[in-house]
């Protein structure tokens, strides 16, 4: 593997980082630094317990624990400890924080640790306004006319703004951002706003120092990102644009500037190199500027010496990743060489256009103040050209008042100013994100107005433009639909109120009188045969063999899978004693252990347990979905044979395998784990398409009968063919089971659904072409999306052998006797008529006849 690992210029090499930061940045660092091979350290508050820059750091450790949520992350002898203690080489700040505080650099620097950023000395000159003004007229750039640190004295601080001439700019002296910065007209703001803006940004920079700069009424805010290494080179990476501000608060920027021509890049870019030349600047900063919109000139107004939140598009559009910039300049290398991964100057290009999206749980509607709470659902856009970086902002996450309101940093890329416009709306309308209040739509709003398209914009667009704030309303179905559910759910119905309640179901009642005991059945064939003979005596058998899906496939289908054991075993004896012809009973698989267990909060193994006891002569067929077994995912291979081989211990005899896709592959295992454990297996086919159709190409009879014999090489018993929608034909029936039969040779197992409302006339031409055995429910639980009724037998009556048969002498009534149901959720016993001779209870029937079953409900429907 390749060594990806930072490889210095001297012997300051970085094994481990330290980000002293939260949420969004502290994560972008974290898989800069894993990028290049390095351990990564986070620290965190106690109110930041659960954010996800925690779980994104190798190792992670609470800071300030006896702090605010805010001092925590200001702590710096806690975050020295920590990084003493996880033995790092380096700490990156990120942006905010202690990331432009001279004194924590220089505690880093004394603790022998490197501060990924700009010298002490550096930070001390630009993290004061003032001094940054002075190193700027030095280089020669033009600035802003402006005052020093204001003194204590109102009236002197009032004079001050008055030689400079209003309106004026109360600005922060260490700090940005926008905080503790107003805009003052007359001196009666000067006066109510200077302890406002001082409690700011001692708040924010832990100092309250403030000065006044000269406003410009009609501004565009210019910045030009600039980095340096410790071997003297400088270079730029063009500018950002960040003119489309809120209260001082960049909302969303772009690179380049589209207003900007040729030579006012040029200039602008040059004085940033100019500034940072004379500050001996190193590692990543901003040279910040504003331009007068009418006469074009700009002025420079401060230096962020860190990494910008909008860092993003410059990375979008020179292709260099400015943290790993960073990371590797700390540690040595030289611009120009591929270990800084920055190019010389003359090769730094700007290809295409950027635009950055802050996305807050700021409301826009009401005066943009946040909101906090839980998120209920988040998704995020993704696709060519875009790129989150997100904090904490994922399904669950709990946006507290501890920090701001940032959610995620969305930016999109595009060779035009047009295009990366369409595909930032793309994005936006495609984020979902409920619980909080977003500024999403304010956004979308913002980046499509002509006038942002055209570039034609000053710092005050945002305030001069009200229609911004209007939009069109999102109908948020989804969101409706749940809380209305959630309401009937918790509240009622109100459709309903007032109504008088149904009377109290009767529970169904068993018939009086005791059931003769269950004759031999298909169970004891089984065990008298084997797998093998007893497929070889279904392909001799006249009968059509019948089996009865009430007790698993047809409740699944129209109620959901949500018969109680207790109903099933009820019923159980009257199945064994009065039907013992029948070829099987299905009732276990298939979705019974999702339900089982989730929603009836019942054992399906207590389940097959009570089953078996209750049907000794009876086979007892499951569905299996292959390597999906009873679930909804894909098991390794013993688990499969395992679950396999413990179900044909606890009762199970027939075993139908299928795979959605009929990747007959996915159902070996189960194959040779059903005929290890001596039980039938009946591969299935799910049938598809349309195989009367001459147009169709893919689920032809070929594909059927390719499946057919690669099933029969597996080591099926038997052969299924699984209409689960209801598909297949008549016609199609008679041609497909007709053609499987003579192809392989093993007895055919039809199973269909009555959905189309036809599947009676599939089943007898299913019978005619030679089916072995079919599927049929009870009246009750038949029909619709269940399976059909038998009718095969009184259809073919009289014209064919197979629909009668002899019945065995221990059976001493016709299984036309009535087993009665109420109308309750659950149908009690079946009602079975003997549909080969319509008789009702007759011993000639019995003595005579085969049972072929037609199935009807006592009750009502």
């Amino acid at each position: 593997m390749a060594d990806l690992s930072v490889k210095p210029a001297d012997s300051q090499r970085i094994r481990s980082v330290l980000v002293a930061n939260r949420g969004e940045i502290a994560i972008r660092v974290m898989r800069a630094a894993s990028e290049l091979g390095l351990r990564t350290v986070a620290v965190y508050s106690h109110e930041d317990r659960f954010s996800l820059h925690r779980t994104k750091a190798d190792e992670s450790y609470l800071v300030g624990a006896d702090k605010g949520p805010i001092e925590a992350y200001l702590d710096i002898a806690d975050i020295l400890r920590i990084a003493r203690e996880a033995g790092v080489e380096a700490i990156h700040p990120g942006y905010g924080f202690l990331a432009e505080n001279p004194e924590f650099a220089r505690a880093c620097a004394a603790a022998g640790v490197r501060f990924i950023g700009p010298e002490p000395d550096t930070l001390a000159v630009f993290g004061n306004k003032v001094s940054a003004r002075a190193l700027a007229v030095s280089a020669g750039v033009a600035v802003m006319p402006a005052s020093g640190p204001l003194p204590a004295s109102p009236a002197e601080c009032a004079r001050v703004a008055q030689e400079i001439g209003y309106p004026v700019m109360l600005k922060a002296s260490w700090g940005g951002g926008g905080r503790g910065t107003r805009v003052v007209r007359d001196a009666d703001e000067l006066a109510e706003l200077l302890p406002v803006c001082r409690r700011e940004a001692r708040a924010a920079f832990g100092n309250d120092e403030v000065y006044l700069e000269k406003l410009v009424e009609r501004a565009r805010h210019v910045e030009v990102q600039i980095l340096g290494d410790h071997h003297g080179t400088l270079v730029h990476l063009f500018e950002r644009d960040c003119t489309a501000q809120r209260r001082h608060q960049k909302v969303v920027e772009r690179a380049p500037a589209v207003f900007l021509t040729a030579p006012q890049r040029a200039e602008l870019c040059e004085a940033a190199l100019a500034i940072g030349r004379a500050a001996r600047y190193s590692g990543a900063g901003t040279v910040e500027f504003l331009q007068d919109a009418d006469s074009g000139r700009s002025y420079f107004i401060e230096v962020n010496p860190r990494i910008q939140v909008e860092h993003t598009v410059t990375e979008c559009v020179t292709g260099i990743d400015l943290v790993k910039a960073q990371i590797r300049i700390a540690a040595g290398a030289r611009i120009g060489t591929p270990e800084s991964g920055v190019p010389a100057q003359a090769d730094i290009r700007v290809t295409g256009h950027a635009l950055q999206c802050r996305v807050t749980t700021e409301d826009p509607e009401n005066n943009f103040v946040p909101d906090y709470g839980k998120i209920a659902a988040y998704r995020s856009p993704a696709g060519f050209g875009i790129r989150l970086d997100a904090g904490t902002a994922y399904t669950g996450a709990i946006i507290t008042r501890s920090y701001d309101s940032l959610l995620v940093k969305v930016t999109a890329w595009a060779p035009t100013a047009e295009e990366t416009i369409a595909r930032m709306h793309r994005a936006l309308w495609e984020f979902r994100i409920r619980g909080v209040v977003t500024n999403l739509r304010f956004l979308d709003q913002l980046i499509t107005h002509p006038r942002f398209a055209a570039g034609d914009y000053t710092t005050r667009f945002i305030e001069a433009t009200p229609e911004l704030l209007h939009w069109p309303r999102k109908r948020d179905r989804a969101t409706r639909i749940l809380s209305y559910l959630g309401a009937t759910i918790v509240n009622g119905n109100p459709e309903v109120q007032g109504r008088a309640r149904p009377a109290r179901l009767a529970v169904p009642r068993l018939p009086a009188g005791p059931l003769p005991p269950p004759a031999p059945g298909s169970k004891q064939r089984l065990a008298e045969l084997g797998p093998d003979g007893f497929a070889r005596w279904m392909l001799a058998e006249q009968r059509v063999l019948i089996t009865d899906t009430t007790m698993r496939d047809a409740h699944q289908s129209l109620l959901a899978t949500r018969l109680r054991t207790v109903d099933m075993t009820a019923i159980a004896p009257y199945y064994a004693s009065l039907l013992p012809q029948l070829f099987s009973v299905e009732c276990w698989g298939g979705a019974t252990f999702d339900v089982a267990m989730r929603f009836l909060r019942e054992d399906p193994w207590e389940r097959l347990r009570a089953l078996r006891e209750r049907l000794p002569n009876l086979l007892l067929q499951m569905l299996l979905r292959g390597a999906n077994a009873v679930g909804y995912t894909h098991y390794p291979d013993n688990v499969v044979s395992f679950f396999v081989a413990r179900a044909a211990e606890r009762g199970v005899d027939l075993f139908r395998i299928f795979d959605s896709l009929n990747w007959v592959e996915n159902m070996r295992v189960s194959i040779d784990a059903v005929r290890e454990a001596g039980k039938l297996c009946e591969a299935a086919i799910c049938y598809t398409g349309d195989l009367g159709d001459p147009r169709e190409r893919k689920y032809t009879l070929d594909y059927y009968l390719g499946l057919g014999r690669e099933l029969k090489a597996a080591g099926t018993h038997l052969l299924g063919i699984k209409d689960m929608a209801g598909l297949l034909r008549p016609r199609a029936a008679y041609q497909l089971v007709k053609a499987l039969k003579e192809e392989t040779g093993l007895p055919v197992h039809f199973h269909t659904h009555d959905t189309s409302g036809i599947a009676a006339a599939s089943v007898l031409a299913a019978v005619a072409a030679g089916a072995d055995a079919v599927d049929a429910a009870i009246d009750a639980m038949s029909g619709l999306t269940s399976s059909r009724r038998c009718v095969t037998a009184r259809a073919t009556r009289g014209s064919t052998p197979r629909g009668c048969g002899r019945s065995p002498p221990t059976g001493s009534r016709c299984a036309a006797s009535t087993l009665r149901s109420r109308a309750t959720f659950v149908p009690g016993p079946p009602r079975y008529t003997c549909t080969a001779c319509q008789a009702v209870s007759t011993p000639t029937c019995a003595s005579r006849r085969g049972l072929s079953v037609s199935t009807s409900h006592a009750g009502p429907r």
